[in-house]
């Protein structure tokens, strides 16, 4: 074989392949995918048992308090059909109360994108009960809640106008339009 030649040949059974590069030979010892053993599925509980976690109190608190607070994967999607309709904004309203996500401030439009579990939703998937620490998890939602109404509250007593985004509704085929036309029209209500 020359410089710059390949042939490639089926080696002996068993599963092994032989390849002839340039005069190199090199044997690939692994079975072919149909006979390489799977790895185990994660432990986890059968139907109908309790699930226990994996990580231990420390652990599991670490990670809860890395969740994202902003620029989540709904944030930029509402950002991104606003930017798209050539609506401008700005993000983080530090200095209203409760620091929406967008701001509009020419217009005073405040916008905020909530996750339907962590502001109590009435929608399936805000309904969710915690199972783990359920007393504490559903006093929490419910000050998020209170907290959520108090801003909105304030920003409109400001002369604000409120418009929120509930991460259920974004899965709706027509909630670009819906948005753009919520925003233009709170951008022009006077």
């Amino acid at each position: 074989m020359g410089r710059g030649t390949a042939r490639v040949f089926a080696g002996g059974g068993g599963g092994d392949a032989a390849r002839k590069v340039d005069d190199l030979s090199v044997q690939n010892t692994s079975p072919p995918p149909s006979r390489r053993k799977r790895a185990a599925p994660p432990p986890h509980a059968s139907h109908g048992e309790e699930r226990t976690d994996v990580y231990s109190p420390e652990k599991r608190s670490a990670v809860m308090r890395r969740v994202k607070g902003k620029d989540t994967t709904p944030e930029l999607a509402v950002r991104r059909i606003l930017r798209k309709a050539g609506i401008g904004y700005r993000l983080g309203g530090a200095g209203l109360p409760g620091k929406p996500d967008v701001v509009m401030k020419g217009r005073r439009v405040a916008l905020f994108v909530h996750g339907c579990f962590w502001h109590g939703h009435d929608c399936a998937r805000g309904a969710r009960q915690p199972k783990a620490n359920a007393d504490y998890w559903i006093a929490k939602i419910g000050r998020n809640r209170d907290r959520d109404a108090r801003n909105a509250a304030a920003l409109t007593e400001q002369g604000w106008r409120v418009v929120t985004v509930w991460e259920c509704g974004m899965k709706a085929p027509d909630f670009a339009a819906n948005l753009i036309a919520e925003v233009r029209d709170q951008a022009a209500a006077d």
